[in-house]
């Protein structure tokens, strides 16, 4: 697949060394030679140094005839970033998609409008993140989770801890007593030192383990308390540092369900603009959060969660760590640079948002079949969750699962079929129209999409 890119910044790097993996043809264009450059050192890619909203620089760089056109430069470039998806698909491309920093743009009326200039998809990182922070804090056992068919099916991801009952035992024994509860489920994969294991009936569960759990949604609690040692706590009050958009619009968002927010902002002039813009219920103190001793003149003690989203990755980090000592029960923290995603959970962080993984998914999905109704990354691992529509005489409904030879690095967690949810097993067999969700890891996409083509 021919990809042009226009945005070497940190999505737009991250996306070209991601989709280069996957033996695409990709191009960037920047204006900035030396983020070219930077790109050029350790991606195969081909670099065109120019405007991306100009004509002869979308023509240099093969817009006419890409299968994807993608519009990532940073969000104070939204402008730029409409106008080259607009032309790229006027040139030729395929499929054009754009990021976008105005909410009001993804309102129904406005995004079939930009359907009707071209665009294909526009996303908001920002505003998707927030959505994730929402998830997370309502979920407060796990580090991340997915509903499927609105939660007949759940992805959740749990952190094993000393407590845990399912320390040292294997899948094989904790398949066998949690069938005595009549539970119905599938360990999709477990996350141990920078590895992602696809588990076998003889692999043990070890602290520290990630484990990715897919459950029927009437199972989800027993599993998490007796056997993971968890429990979902509810949050009435939250803290969050950072008036950052996400920090805004997560304020905006839960100001109706929460009895208190409170949001701790360094700069004074953001905060006299927060504090005019936002609902009365939510406190707006300009400090500096990072320092534990203006936490405690806050009462942070008093919130049930705690969420870091200041435009500085050590700050969140550390400032969550913080708020874990001084009795948080829930801290999630924004993690832009990936190296540090297992840096933040190792020191007691209990979940992360990376804007740049949550974009990822939604433009992965481009390249893959158009079975594929979406695709998420999952915080902990470098693996994919996929869910597809099953058209019919495809190569997934010859044969029940335990004969298809499905790829290795790769498991069927679940089947949607009509209202009824299933577990997959060795003897499911696919049928046509089947909502199936996928765990895979990235060497193996390619070819699980091949048996839904």
């Amino acid at each position: 697949m021919k990809i042009v890119i226009a945005g070497a910044g940190e999505v737009g790097s991250h996306l070209a060394k991601m989709l280069s993996n996957e033996s695409n043809d990709i191009t960037v264009i920047d204006s900035d030679q030396e983020r070219l450059e930077a790109l050029r050192t350790n991606t195969d890619v081909i670099t065109v140094e120019g405007n991306p909203s100009a004509i002869r620089t979308l023509q240099e760089a093969g817009a006419a005839d890409a299968d994807l056109f993608i519009a990532v430069n940073p969000s104070e470039s939204q402008d730029v970033n409409i106008v080259s998806a607009m032309l790229a698909k006027k040139l030729g491309s395929k499929k054009a998609t754009a990021r976008i920093n105005n909410e009001e743009y993804l309102s129904y009326e406005n995004k079939y409008l930009f359907t009707e200039m071209g665009i294909d998809l526009l996303f908001y990182p920002e505003k998707i993140a927030t959505g994730e922070i929402i998830d997370l804090l309502k979920r407060t056992a796990s580090t991340d989770s997915l509903d499927f068919a609105r939660g007949k099916l759940q992805v959740a991801v749990f952190k094993l801890e000393e407590e845990s009952p399912l320390i040292g035992m294997n899948m094989a024994e904790f398949s066998n007593l949690a069938a005595q509860d009549g539970l119905q489920f599938r360990v999709v994969a477990i996350a141990r030192n920078n590895e992602t294991i696809i588990p076998k009936f003889d692999t043990k569960f070890k602290y520290h383990d990630l484990v990715f759990i897919i459950s029927k949604r009437d199972g989800m609690d027993t599993l998490m308390s007796k056997y993971i040692g968890k429990r979902n706590i509810e949050v009435n009050s939250l803290m969050i540092l950072g008036g950052s958009p996400i920090g805004e619009m997560l304020a905006r968002q839960l100001a109706k369900q929460l009895d208190t927010i409170k949001i701790i902002e360094k700069d004074r002039e953001k905060c006299m603009d927060l504090s005019e813009k936002l609902p009365d219920n939510v406190i707006v103190v300009n400090g500096d959060g990072r320092n534990s001793d203006m936490l405690l003149e806050e009462s942070i003690r008093d919130f049930d969660a705690f969420v870091a989203v200041t435009n500085n990755t050590e700050t969140n980090i550390l400032a969550c760590v913080a708020a874990k000592r001084l009795g948080i029960a829930r801290t999630i923290a924004e993690v832009e640079n990936l190296e540090y995603i297992k840096l933040a959970e190792s020191m007691g962080v209990d979940a992360v948002i990376n804007k740049k993984l949550i974009t990822a998914g939604r433009i992965f999905k481009f390249t893959l079949s158009n079975k594929v109704r979406f695709i998420k990354y999952m915080s902990g691992t470098n693996a994919e969750v996929l869910e597809f529509i099953v058209a019919p005489d495809t190569k997934i409904t010859k044969l029940p699962l335990k004969d298809m030879n499905f790829p290795r690095n790769a498991i069927i967690g679940g089947v949607i079929r009509g209202n009824e949810s299933y577990i997959a097993v060795g003897d499911t067999h696919i049928q046509a129209y089947d909502r199936v969700a996928v765990f895979a890891l990235p060497e193996a996409v390619k070819e699980v999409d091949k048996f839904f083509r």
